[in-house]
């Protein structure tokens, strides 16, 4: 019975994480759209922290190294690629994100 509580509790924080990166991916999206459809990822980075109530001048480490790994994450897999739309414009290990929005994926 002790084991059964002890995998619930451990898978709790799983589902957190996982909600929190979505979360993540979906600010991603909105920075990059409403910044044009591309950006440096410190561009990108400002724009959430900001959108997130940050000082954009002391932006937490964890908050960027967040947005950055969901931003990787999310572009290495391809169905959650395709889902958000996220590319890199001049190729893997590129510091500059994009997306793609319907309407270009449609041409």
């Amino acid at each position: 019975m002790q084991n059964q509580q002890e995998t619930a509790l451990d898978a709790a924080p799983a589902k957190k994480t996982i909600k929190v990166k979505q979360t993540l991916c979906r600010r991603v999206r909105e920075a990059l759209l409403s910044l044009g459809g591309e950006a440096h990822r410190t561009i990108v980075i400002e724009q959430v922290a900001r959108n997130l109530g940050h000082d954009v001048r002391q932006i937490p480490e964890d908050l960027q190294l967040q947005v950055i790994f969901s931003f990787e994450e999310t572009w290495k897999d391809e169905r959650k690629r395709a889902a958000y739309g996220f590319h890199l414009p001049f190729g893997e290990g590129s510091h500059r994100w994009g997306v793609r929005t319907l309407e270009a994926l449609a041409a």
